[in-house]
């Protein structure tokens, strides 16, 4: 695994980003952000883009910056947007350019997690936790689908979770 990416899938408030920090630091690699990426090279924060170009729009620019950072890099860790599972294009750019580790959570964990984030634009809704469900249900088949590892990002330390996840990713 020495030489392509890591990239690391999951609903939002599985711990994406957090993890994907740590283990790049652990593993001495770069560590990308998807949505930090999108917001960053079009000078716009993801809920404007909600707003203004709907769901749709920022999945086009989701996709075309996804692309674009994995022809720019070789050996980061990736951390992805939640709905990044959702074009078959990005599955077949996660399959055929790195490992896949899928962090799953249960979604009272997610619930727990996003309860007081107002900044997923998903998720601003009445009724987060039957929000949060569906979106599970439906995405759960094809983060498992791409994944190479599965790790429930729900159990310990951040710590003791990054150790295992790099000697796993080690050992691959």
């Amino acid at each position: 695994m020495e030489g392509t990416n890591i990239f690391l899938v999951g609903a939002m408030g599985s711990g994406k980003s957090s993890v994907g920090k740590a283990l790049a630091e652990t593993l001495h690699r770069n560590f990308l952000d998807v949505d930090a990426e999108i917001e960053s090279r079009t000078g716009a924060n993801i809920e404007w883009i909600f707003d203004m170009d709907g769901e749709q729009g920022f999945r086009d620019r989701e996709s075309k910056i996804f692309s674009t950072l994995i022809s720019e890099n070789a050996r980061a860790v990736i951390a992805t947007g939640g709905g990044i599972i959702l074009r078959e294009e990005n599955r077949r750019l996660l399959l055929n350019n790195g490992l896949v580790i899928y962090l799953c959570a249960s979604s009272k964990q997610l619930f727990q997690r996003t309860r007081k984030d107002r900044k997923r634009p998903l998720l601003q809704v009445a009724d987060r936790k039957s929000v949060i469900e569906k979106l599970l249900e439906e995405r759960d088949p094809l983060y498992r689908q791409v994944a190479d590892i599965v790790v429930n990002s729900g159990q310990g330390r951040l710590s003791n979770s990054v150790k295992k996840l790099a000697e796993k990713v080690s050992a691959m």
